[in-house]
């Protein structure tokens, strides 16, 4: 099956194994750590702080991180940056299970994961078409992300179990583990010699990354509809999420809800292995549109089942989307210069999400839950119209692919 060729692969098999286990480890964090925070506070305004925290270090150090990761081997990167990842979530584990974790202390940490998160994801994200053939790129991308979304499944659902059985607590420790195998399982990726840039002023790196982002409209244009989707629709359920469940349908019931948004991740990525339509990123862009449902749900309808059909269909549409993004920057892109595009688009895709997130909290305090949901769902819709504007947006196609050779390297 042309699906699982990719894993004929040494080091993709690795890959996989790496990136698999660190998605499972992302999956319990977020679940465990806002509960901590609420069980500690009580407050959305502290969760917003916490979360939005995080993101502002991965806005501040993403384009650094993708100029590592056209300099240095990859695969190192990935390596110690889960490994950082694992010591400060045992450190965040323990603090909850001591009883003296504070707010400072949460903010802290919650710094350190997303620096350590923005040396990682250029990495991450420019390291597969070095482990597979060119035309490979699409089953790849896909298998990862069915792979990725299948823990997450679990991860997600675990979480709020042990969440609400256990506390959040031991669901972090758990999360620190897996970072650190994770770690182990990216020392066995070999990836090719030529794969370093010879060194230059880190200045003139980011400006020639810049060039290579700026100068193709489809690709700005589509950070830029993800500049609002994820401030406006990721902050709102990030932090206004667990407060509605904490008031409707529970703690386990929002585990469960991510869950199923990420099963609707796992369908999706089958679909996108075996349908690869010519103009994908047209169609990606467009499904994003859904994205807006469980936000606007929660707005009109915080019911379980509603809430639980919103994720399922935003999940599967999001993959769609994933999958054609990542083929058509692997495909379109020079390969030294991947991971900086790679960090200008995380960059711009998540630079306004801190300010969404932590300003969540007191806008709904102000103006109320449902306006605020609603509000966001609205802006996310009208982003991607916008995206959907553009030409190179709509005409962007695949380069065909040659049968891939199969190799057992």
């Amino acid at each position: 099956m042309r699906f699982l060729e990719p894993l004929r692969h040494r080091s993709f098999r690795a890959l996989a194994a790496g990136r698999t286990l660190g998605a499972f480890g992302n999956s319990v964090a977020p679940v465990a750590l806002a509960f901590a925070v609420l069980d500690r506070t009580g407050s959305a305004v502290d969760l917003g702080l916490v979360v939005g925290a995080r993101s502002l270090a991965n806005v501040l150090l993403l384009l650094f991180g993708g100029v590592l990761a056209d300099r240095l081997p990859r695969a190192v990167i990935l390596q110690g940056t889960e490994t950082a990842a694992g010591l400060s979530q045992a450190l965040i584990a323990v603090s909850v299970l001591c009883g003296f974790s504070t707010l400072p202390f949460l903010v802290s940490l919650s710094v350190v994961n997303g620096a350590v998160s923005a040396m990682s994801m250029p990495a991450a994200g420019a390291i597969t078409p070095q482990t597979v053939p060119r035309e490979l790129l699409a089953p790849s991308n896909a298998l990862l992300g069915l792979l990725i979304n299948g823990v997450r499944i679990a991860g997600a659902g675990v979480a709020g179990v042990v969440v609400a059985a256990a506390g959040s607590g031991w669901a972090l420790a758990v999360n620190s583990l897996l970072f650190f195998a994770a770690a182990l399982a990216y020392h066995a990726v070999r990836l090719p010699s030529g794969e370093r840039t010879p060194g230059s002023r880190p200045i003139a790196d980011l400006v020639a990354g810049w060039h290579e982002f700026r100068s193709r409209t489809w690709v700005w244009a589509v950070v830029a509809q993800f500049a609002v989707v994820n401030a406006a629709g990721f902050g709102a359920l990030s932090v206004i999420g667990p407060v509605v469940a904490d008031e409707t349908f529970g703690r386990s019931g929002w585990g469960l809800a991510l869950a199923t948004q990420t099963a609707g991740a796992l369908l999706g990525g089958i679909v996108a292995a075996h349908w690869q339509p010519r103009h994908a990123l047209f169609l990606g862009v467009a499904l994003v549109a859904l994205d807006a449902l469980p936000v606007l749900t929660l707005g009109w309808w915080p019911s379980f089942v509603p809430v639980l059909i919103a994720m399922l269909a935003a999940g599967l549409a999001m993959e769609q989307f994933s999958v054609a993004w990542d083929v058509s920057l692997q495909e379109h892109i020079p390969p030294d210069r991947l991971a900086r595009v790679y960090s200008y688009d995380i960059l711009g895709s998540i630079a306004a999400m801190p300010l969404g997130q932590i300003a969540a909290g007191p806008l709904v305090q102000h103006f109320g839950r449902e306006p605020v949901l609603v509000t966001c769902g609205m802006l996310s819709l009208v982003a991607t119209g916008l995206a959907l504007c553009g030409r190179e947006v709509r005409k962007l196609t695949n380069r065909p692919a040659a049968p891939a050779v199969p190799t057992g390297s």
